[in-house]
């Protein structure tokens, strides 16, 4: 079959629930009451990782506490499917419109991260006028990438970016959508970037919080400003300090994935780890992010067996990067939503550092909110989206 010709059965939607069988939880209740911690001098400040009281507590929680079919009950009220394309099966949430037709518009999450980050924006973007706004409403489309949760993730090593954006790009042909909004964060940023890039005559418009591709910097491409010198500065001291995740998932995924799908405090404790650096918890993480939550995005990736898959991203990516040129430009209106208040981040990009690669037609910097802001601050993410998309 052609490449991008899907036959009608094997592009069909077919919907789907989440079901954990009981032998995974049983299975997780025996290696969760069996664990051996390590012996290290207390901490309480993370600085050289993630704090043992607190996962302790957690881990108690996660034995005593945390109910997954409650949580698996939840996630199951947006509506859900899977897609063959190629043999290879993806997973989406769909939610049209409240009131008519809306815009089409696909988010896409990173790592560690799943599809339920974004599932908090789902009933404002399908009917805005719900928390009194005035633009349009959307059909939102948020898929698991490759590899996360419920979606596969092929026998291949140049799963990256641009794989992934003509994945989604066929997911959305397959809906019946021509013509289509993006958005996105961290790897999901990334692949917009990518649709847009590769398909700009099916993307209306994009959407990000994270600039996850650094634009051409080679010969022929302009100075430096004084602003991008600095956030130049601040983003190398940002990845001498914070990067090693980065540099082991990108060289060692395998050997890392052996740990990782074998202990669930060890995948847990490389999953909070992230969530504890990356968002704007102030002084109290506890408060500021509900175990449930945090435990919920464990268990997806826990109950599937995806963390191997997922750190993937890092090496396929390295491997295979997107190879920006001079003339590399997304051409589509684009829209940076940057949160500037979280423990450790790279900075915030100045304007002129994004228009080298795209047409930036809306700019705003918030002063609360981190990495995975769709499910710190959905409110204020999803207003910047119809705001973004109403103008255009």
């Amino acid at each position: 079959m052609p490449a991008g010709q899907e036959s009608r059965a094997s592009a069909e939607a077919v919907p789907f629930r989440i079901h954990i069988e009981e032998d995974v939880l049983h299975d997780l209740h025996t290696r969760l009451a069996m664990v051996r911690w390590p012996r290290m001098t207390p901490s309480t400040d993370w600085a050289d990782g993630v704090d043992s009281a607190y996962l302790r507590r957690l881990v108690d929680y996660w034995r005593s506490g945390y109910d997954w079919r409650s949580q698996e009950s939840l996630l199951n009220r947006y509506q859900q499917y899977t897609m063959l394309i190629d043999g290879l099966r993806v997973h989406y949430v769909h939610h049209r419109a409240r009131n008519g037709s809306g815009i089409p518009l696909l988010l896409g999450h990173g790592w560690p991260s799943t599809f339920a980050e974004y599932l908090p924006l789902v009933r404002i973007l399908t009917e805005p006028k719900s928390v009194g706004l005035p633009g349009p409403a959307f059909d939102v489309i948020v898929p698991s990438l490759p590899g996360y949760g419920f979606s596969d993730r092929p026998d291949r090593r140049d799963v990256n970016y641009r794989f992934v954006a003509d994945l989604w790009h066929r997911l959305m042909r397959n809906l019946g959508y021509q013509r289509f909004g993006v958005g996105g964060d961290d790897f999901g940023a990334g692949v917009a970037t990518l649709l847009a890039l590769e398909h700009p005559e099916s993307v209306i418009g994009v959407h990000l919080t994270h600039p996850e591709i650094t634009p051409y910097l080679g010969p022929g491409a302009p100075p430096l400003t004084d602003a991008e010198t600095a956030y130049r500065e601040e983003a190398r001291l940002f990845y001498q300090t914070d990067s090693g995740f980065h540099a082991i998932q990108a060289t060692r995924p395998t050997t890392l994935a052996y740990g990782l799908d074998d202990s669930p405090v060890g995948l847990a404790a490389w999953i909070v780890d992230k969530w504890h650096a990356w968002t704007d918890h102030r002084e109290n993480f506890e408060s500021y992010l509900s175990r449930d939550l945090l435990l919920t995005t464990i268990m997806i990736y826990w109950a599937t067996g995806t963390l191997s898959t997922s750190i993937r991203d890092y090496s396929d990516n390295t491997a295979f990067p997107p190879a920006l040129t001079q003339t590399s430009r997304v051409t589509t209106p684009t829209a940076f939503a940057l949160f500037r208040n979280y423990r450790r981040s790279p900075g915030v990009p100045p304007r002129e550092w994004l228009e080298r690669l795209y047409d930036v037609t809306r700019y705003q910097v918030f002063d609360r909110g981190g990495h995975f802001a769709p499910v710190e601050v959905p409110k204020p993410v999803a207003e910047d989206i119809v705001r973004f998309f109403a103008e255009l």
